[in-house]
């Protein structure tokens, strides 16, 4: 038994929230997650606690765990306002919330650790609502902007109508890196959907990608494996 299973957002923090998650251990397996351009408090059991999964710039494998883990998943452009800190500092990173959030975050570890787990999704929203944070609005648009196929940082920005130089530097402190790294994201994510009886240059340029060679390459960075590996199993993408 054991597996991922997701759930929408609250209602009333869509904005903030992607979803919650909860994940059940298989007995022997590894799981690899890719970047997704948001950031996850993850209770992770007793033993490793709770921690800020920050946002990725390539694969995080993670071996069997022994324990079921419960998580909220911010959006792109809301980490920033949610930790109360610049989300830049978190890339590429899993760190205990002491660590972010000091007593506070100490306290709501011991909370999880005795509620029932049942109970723990619930405590993860009312964190967050608590929180009263509010998107970086200009964040999130340049989020949507760079998920279109044909997205250009340049664009975007003109658009939003700020340098990309300032572009920048908002995404870097909302989402936790730049806006160009956030379009490969967006990217391998357009990927992931294509329809799988097609051939693989049709899906690469359908997901937006220049050529084939531009897709097998950020798809290496991205998730440590050929175009092939990653999209033959899907469960080798979990969370």
């Amino acid at each position: 038994m054991g597996g991922y299973r997701e759930y929408r957002a609250p209602v009333g923090l869509e904005p903030l929230v992607a979803c919650l998650w909860e994940s059940e251990p298989v007995a022997g397996k590894s799981t690899r997650v890719i970047p997704d351009g948001c950031v996850d408090l993850v209770w992770l059991g007793a033993e490793r606690g709770l921690v800020v999964a920050g946002p990725d710039t390539g694969p995080w494998v993670t071996g069997p765990g022994s324990e079921s883990s419960y998580a909220i998943r911010l959006r792109p452009g809301a980490a920033g306002a949610v930790l109360g800190l610049p989300a830049t500092e978190l890339r590429d990173l899993r760190v205990g919330i002491d660590l972010v959030w000091g007593a506070e975050g100490r306290a709501l570890g011991d909370a999880l650790g005795t509620a029932d787990p049942g109970q723990r999704l619930r405590i993860l929203t009312e964190t967050v609502l608590q929180r009263r944070a509010a998107p970086d609005p200009l964040a999130v648009a340049a989020a949507r902007k760079l998920a279109e196929p044909a997205a250009k940082v340049s664009t975007a920005a003109a658009d939003l109508g700020i340098s990309e130089r300032q572009l920048n530097r908002r995404m870097q402190n909302a989402v936790g890196y730049g806006p160009k790294m956030l379009a490969r994201v967006a990217r391998l994510r357009r990927l992931i959907v294509q329809p799988g009886d097609d051939a693989l240059a049709t899906r690469a340029f359908a997901a937006g990608y220049a050529s084939q060679a531009h897709m097998n390459d950020e798809v290496r960075r991205l998730t440590g494996l050929t175009p092939v590996q990653f999209l033959k199993d899907a469960t080798l993408t979990a969370a």
